[in-house]
């Protein structure tokens, strides 16, 4: 069974910075896209970085700049580092899983809450 751990999340004044986790369990991170997704107060999910197997990334316009994902296979866990926080990124983020066989991210963390203040 799979399962994605968020952590990291919490309370940051504008300007300020966060650094977000997700650990994996199973098998299924080294044959997977691995993507950060948040979701605001009536907003729709949005994919805010992706990376890929070998570490490509690509980033949302509104975060380029501010944000670095990363991943580290030995550790099946994934990284968002945040920079330059403003209110607009507050949302839960949540971090998802693509295997290879899919076209689509088909598993999901719980979510980890980010308040920006300012």
């Amino acid at each position: 069974q799979v399962q994605l751990v968020e952590s990291g999340g919490g309370l940051v004044q504008a300007g300020g910075s966060l650094r977000l986790s997700c650990a994996a369990s199973g098998s299924i991170f080294k044959t997977s896209a691995m993507g950060w997704y948040r979701q605001a107060p009536g907003k729709q999910r949005e994919l805010v970085a992706s990376t890929t197997i070998v570490g490509s990334t690509n980033y949302a316009d509104s975060v380029k700049g501010r944000f670095t994902i990363s991943r580290d296979n030995a550790k099946n866990t994934m990284y968002l580092e945040m920079n330059s926080l403003k209110p607009e990124d507050t949302a839960v983020y949540y971090c998802a899983a693509r295997p290879l066989s899919l076209a689509r991210y088909n598993y999901w963390g719980q979510g980890t809450q980010v308040t920006v203040s300012s």
